[in-house]
């Protein structure tokens, strides 16, 4: 569902919101996620725990997760079960009339936020992610808009409650940047971002043409998930390049401008990571490394999910190269998601990170082919 506007008619309201509830619930296995809780708890409690560090960090996390979880499913049901009574208060009382709008308010943005959780299946959706805005064709144009998106991108994160860090960032020619990278750190990072991997057109009169004609940019998001552990990832140093610059990103504060920025090209894929964010050459490159894993993993997981897609004789439906979305400011206003045809006239709000419409609409979107998939192997 998605948040009601206090205009709508509050009956219409508590309608809306207890079918949300039903539908979701049961998505919903309460008893494995207290039972989960309870497991982590006990591993917390052994007196050995903390003899590994940063697998202590990664159960505390989880725990932080489950618990969180459990707790925000918990709340929302009694509040539902407590409805009917509020609401019967509220005919008779004025006074709660305001406490019962309130609540349900409330519960429409929670009821949306329970909704979200069922849409990330991905074993990385959780985690955190590497977003990494790259200018493609059209010149100073597009590095312009390249810069213009990752603002975009970074205001979203920072309005959903992300903490974000920005991890390099190369400045364009003459303005804009060529790319850029940052992390982004909170509860389903990567599964949101992932809706945002793509092609990003934009259509405008030109601010750097003197005759002022309309110019076509485009800019490209590539998401990663944040992997601390490398798993069965194997990198060899005589595939890797690394190169040393002295930085010079965009936003100036943003990054260090020092000796000390790297470059990591892996060879064999020609991956390239950098950073230059941290005080060090050596902090740098442990970072870098870790962005490099975890572009590795992304790479293989889209691999394979084409390779399925080819076994099934169906066609990759979305990848980095296609055109997700479309932003023109000239001679009208609107951005339209060519996956969904979600569409917004207002381009100025989605410019400053109004995103939610159009990821929501993405995710929604990748379930139901997910779903219709899984019914076809049946």
């Amino acid at each position: 569902m998605s948040a009601e506007s206090d205009d709508t008619p509050i009956p219409q309201r508590l309608t809306a919101i207890r079918e949300a509830w039903e539908a979701n619930r049961q998505g919903v296995d309460v008893d494995a996620l207290a039972a989960s809780v309870a497991q982590l708890e006990a591993e917390m409690q052994d007196p050995a725990f903390w003899d590994d560090p940063a697998s202590a960090q990664k159960v505390s996390a989880e725990h932080a997760r489950t618990a969180k979880r459990l707790e925000r499913f918990r709340s929302l049901e009694a509040d539902v079960a407590d409805l009917e009574g509020l609401a019967e208060l509220a005919a008779e009382d004025d006074g709660i009339l305001a406490e019962l709008q309130g609540q349900l308010s409330s519960m429409e943005v929670r009821l949306v936020e329970l909704e979200e959780e069922r849409l990330f299946s991905g074993a990385y959706d959780g985690g955190d992610a590497l977003v990494t805005v790259n200018a493609g064709a059209g010149g100073t144009d597009a590095q312009d808009w390249a810069e213009m998106v990752l603002r975009m991108e970074m205001r979203w994160a920072e309005a959903r409650g992300f903490k974000v860090e920005l991890l390099e960032a190369s400045d364009g020619d003459e303005a804009g940047i060529k790319s850029a990278t940052f992390r982004a750190v909170g509860e389903n990072a990567y599964g949101l971002f992932g809706a945002e991997k793509g092609v990003h057109r934009l259509v405008r009169l030109s601010p750097f043409d003197s005759a002022n004609r309309r110019q076509t940019s485009f800019a490209g998001v590539e998401v990663a998930p944040v992997i601390e552990d490398t798993g069965d990832i194997e990198i060899n140093d005589d595939d890797l390049r690394v190169d040393t610059y002295r930085s010079s990103g965009a936003g100036g504060q943003h990054v260090n401008k020092t000796d000390s920025a790297v470059r990591i090209t892996h060879l064999p894929t020609n991956t390239v990571v950098q950073c230059q964010n941290e005080r060090s050459q050596q902090a740098n490159r442990l970072t870098a490394m870790k962005m490099l894993v975890s572009k590795l993993v992304e790479r293989r997981e889209r691999e394979r999910e084409e390779e399925i897609t080819k076994e099934k004789g169906g066609v990759q439906d979305v990848n980095f190269g296609s055109q997700i979305r479309s932003y023109v400011l000239h001679p009208y206003t609107m951005v339209k998601d060519h996956r969904t045809n979600y569409e917004i006239g207002d381009a100025s709000r989605v410019l400053d990170g109004d995103l939610d419409g159009f990821v929501r609409a993405e995710l929604l979107r990748e379930a139901e082919r997910r779903a219709a998939a899984d019914v076809s192997e049946g």
